[in-house]
């Protein structure tokens, strides 16, 4: 980008697993007046050589921290599955530090807080029962199933990365962000189907809506216009109206 200032800076926060590397595409197919940054978490991508952090509230802090000299103009974040859950507690912490406030976040792939998984000892999954699990989900190449090198650099990050959506609990009676809020979902997605993914409603002033895509967890792998097309369309619409609110 040049010096000029972006219409909106887009941070993109990856799953469990993965990296910046999923949605390396993205800044090019959205507008060129965007700013797309795509973040990794420590011990992912960029940062493999960072050690990883396994608690979500930590690694919101941490990425908080990471972002918060680029709070400069209009900005949005955007999660998929992990991503989603620390993109909202990202969110959460901006509004409790005062900080300038999002125009918008998109929560993919992940339910809504109040459909956690009720309160128990963790337990770790067993090299099978992670295999089964991530197979379930789709994104994962099957070359890294089938080649023990790559698997043994590949499970450690995976269990953090899953025992920290496991152990995640949100704060309980948390308002709902002053921030306005699109949620999307995989219709064949059996980890956050459409259903379970609707009660983000409440978790938000302004619900821009629940957006359904053909495909499961990772619809948009092959094909991400479809999606991107509706996250510019959903970002640009919160942001007029942002604009249109500073001015009244």
């Amino acid at each position: 980008m040049d010096s000029t200032r972006p219409a909106l800076r887009l941070f993109v926060m990856h799953h469990a697993g993965g990296s910046h590397l999923l949605y390396r595409t993205w800044p090019a197919a959205l507008p060129d007046t965007w700013d797309v940054r795509l973040l990794d978490a420590p011990g992912h991508g960029l940062l493999l050589d960072q050690p990883q952090i396994s608690d979500a509230g930590s690694l919101a802090d941490h990425l908080l921290r990471v972002i918060e000299p680029r709070l400069t103009c209009p900005y949005a974040l955007f999660g998929h599955s992990m991503g989603a859950l620390v993109t909202y507690e990202m969110t959460r912490r901006i509004v409790d530090r005062g900080l300038p406030l999002p125009v918008w976040l998109g929560v993919s792939a992940r339910t809504a807080p109040q459909l956690g998984r009720p309160a128990e000892p963790y337990r770790e999954p067993s090299d099978e029962g992670l295999r089964t699990r991530l197979r379930l989900l789709g994104g994962t190449p099957d070359g890294i199933f089938a080649d023990p090198e790559l698997w043994a650099l590949f499970d450690p990050i995976i269990r953090a990365d899953l025992r920290l959506v496991d152990t995640w609990r949100p704060v309980p009676g948390a308002a709902p962000l002053p921030v306005a809020l699109s949620a999307y979902a995989g219709r064949e997605d059996h980890s956050a189907p459409p259903p379970r993914m609707t009660g983000w409603a409440e978790h938000t002033e302004r619900f821009l809506g629940l957006r359904v895509f053909d495909g499961g967890h990772f619809h948009f792998q092959d094909d991400p216009g479809p999606l991107l097309r509706q996250i510019e369309q959903d970002a640009t619409a919160a942001l007029d109206a942002a604009g249109a609110a500073r001015s009244s």
